[in-house]
C-alpha cells in the first residue's frame, strides 16, 4: 500500500499497471509564491482520472499521485535532462507554464536545493511505488503492460503546429513495448474514425523511457490525449470562468468505450 497520503495505489492481479501522475491539484504549499493558484493547476491533465475509473474493474493495479506537476512532474528526467532537446517543455519542477506564462511571482522560484527536497519527497516515493508493483505484477506474470495516462490541450502553439491528433501513442519510438502490442493499440485508434498518431510530438516521458523494458518483460506505452476528445474545450489558453470545463461522463462516454478496449487488448495480449 502507498505511505503517503498523496501516493495511492490500488494494487490489482491483471498483467496490467495503470499509471496517472498528472491529474494531481495539490500545490504543496506553494499557492503565495505563485502567480495565482489558478496558473498552477491549468496544465493539468484534468479528469484523466474520472475517464480511466473503470481500470481497477479490469484487475489493473493503478498509481496515482495527488500531488500537482507545478511542484513536480514525476514524468520528466530526475536529472532534469530534457526529454525531448531542442523542443520546447517545461521540466522536473516547472517555473512556466506550457504557453510559456512564468508560474512564481519574481524571487520564488524554487533553487537547486528545493528541487532536490522536492525529488526526494514526491518524485522517489511515486517511482518507487511503480517499481514495486512492476515487482510483483512480474511475479504473477511473465509479461506486464504498463500504461501512462495522460491529457493536453488540443492547441498549444508553443509545443506543436496546429490541432493534436486526438490519440497520440507513445513508445519511445517502439524501444518500450512489443511492435505487436504498439500495433494492435494503433489499430483500435485507427477504427474510431479520430485522428491518432504513434510516436510523433509524445513519444514517452521518463515513465515510459525508464520502465518501458520489453526484454525484461514490461511493455510500456504513453497516451497522450487531446481535451477535446471528452471535454468541451474552450478556445484558447482557458480562464479561471472557462476551465477546467466540468468532466461530463455522458460526453466521455466514447471514448471511455475506446480505452476500455485498449486496455482490455492489452491485458489479453499480455497474458499470452
Amino acid at each position: 500500500m502507498a505511505s503517503a497520503p498523496w501516493l495511492t495505489v490500488t494494487p490489482g492481479t491483471a498483467p496490467l499497471l495503470v499509471s496517472i501522475p498528472h491529474t494531481g491539484i495539490d500545490l504543496a504549499g506553494l499557492e503565495n509564491r505563485l502567480v495565482s493558484p489558478w496558473l498552477g493547476r491549468r496544465d493539468c491533465d484534468w479528469w484523466i482520472d474520472n475517464l480511466y475509473d473503470f481500470a481497477a474493474g479490469l484487475g489493473a493495479t493503478v498509481v496515482h499521485t495527488a500531488i500537482s506537476r507545478t511542484v513536480i512532474d514525476v514524468n520528466r528526467d530526475p536529472s532534469g535532462a530534457s526529454l525531448y532537446p531542442g523542443q520546447a517543455t517545461t521540466g522536473l519542477c516547472p517555473t512556466e507554464t506550457f504557453d510559456g506564462d512564468p508560474l512564481y511571482r519574481e524571487g520564488e522560484e524554487p533553487g537547486p536545493s528545493e528541487i532536490d527536497e522536492r525529488r526526494e519527497e514526491f518524485f522517489v516515493p511515486y517511482h518507487a511505488a511503480l517499481q514495486a508493483e512492476i515487482g510483483r505484477l512480474r511475479g504473477l506474470h511473465e509479461k506486464i503492460v504498463l500504461y501512462d495516462c495522460h491529457s493536453i490541450r488540443s492547441v498549444l502553439p508553443r509545443l506543436f503546429e496546429g490541432t493534436l491528433p486526438v490519440f497520440n501513442l507513445g513508445t519511445n519510438d517502439g524501444r518500450s513495448a512489443d511492435p505487436t502490442l504498439q500495433a494492435m493499440v494503433g489499430q483500435i485508434m485507427a477504427e474510431t474514425g479520430e485522428t491518432f498518431v504513434i510516436n510523433g510530438r509524445f513519444k514517452g516521458g521518463w515513465i515510459t523511457r525508464h520502465f518501458g523494458q520489453p526484454q525484461q518483460g514490461v511493455h510500456a506505452l504513453q497516451m497522450e490525449l487531446s481535451n477535446r476528445i471528452y471535454m468541451r474545450e474552450p478556445d484558447g489558453k482557458g480562464t479561471p470562468d472557462n476551465w477546467p470545463v466540468p468532466y461530463d461522463a455522458e460526453f466521455a462516454a466514447p471514448i471511455r468505450a475506446t480505452l476500455r478496449k485498449i486496455l482490455e487488448t492489452a491485458t489479453s495480449w499480455a497474458r499470452v
